[in-house]
């Protein structure tokens, strides 16, 4: 499995790894079924803590993206996957709202708010 780690991005260990086999899943990199490595095993490839690796599965696990089999280790489940889309969705509307009331409080005006976006989308 390949996930990357960035130590110095302010964002926890655990929370990279569960937006990493996340983005598997729904790109469908990951399959319905399909077993993912055990805790131990990832974090002895990614050379950090079990600790970290458990955190992450379980998290996945409450939001139903992963489940486990005791003994036996963990596989995808089949998760809503229009759900998980519509609260990606509503977290980039959050974001673009921030960046909304930003824009306004540095007078910036619609076009040119649109001509950054523009040009940053390109």
């Amino acid at each position: 499995m390949n996930i990357n780690i960035n130590a110095k991005s302010g964002i926890p260990i655990y929370e990279q790894i569960e937006r990493a086999i996340k983005d598997m899943i729904l790109s469908g990199e990951l399959k319905e079924g399909e077993s993912l490595p055990s805790i131990r095993a990832l974090a002895a490839d990614l050379r950090i803590s079990v600790i970290t690796i458990k955190r992450a599965y379980e998290d996945l696990e409450k939001e139903e993206m992963i489940y486990s089999v005791q003994g036996k280790g963990f596989y995808v489940d089949n998760p809503n996957l229009q759900y998980m889309k519509e609260k990606k969705t509503l977290g980039l509307e959050e974001k673009l709202q921030d960046w909304i009331e930003n824009a306004k409080a540095s007078d910036m005006s619609l076009e040119e708010a649109v001509d950054m976006l523009t040009i940053l989308w390109e």
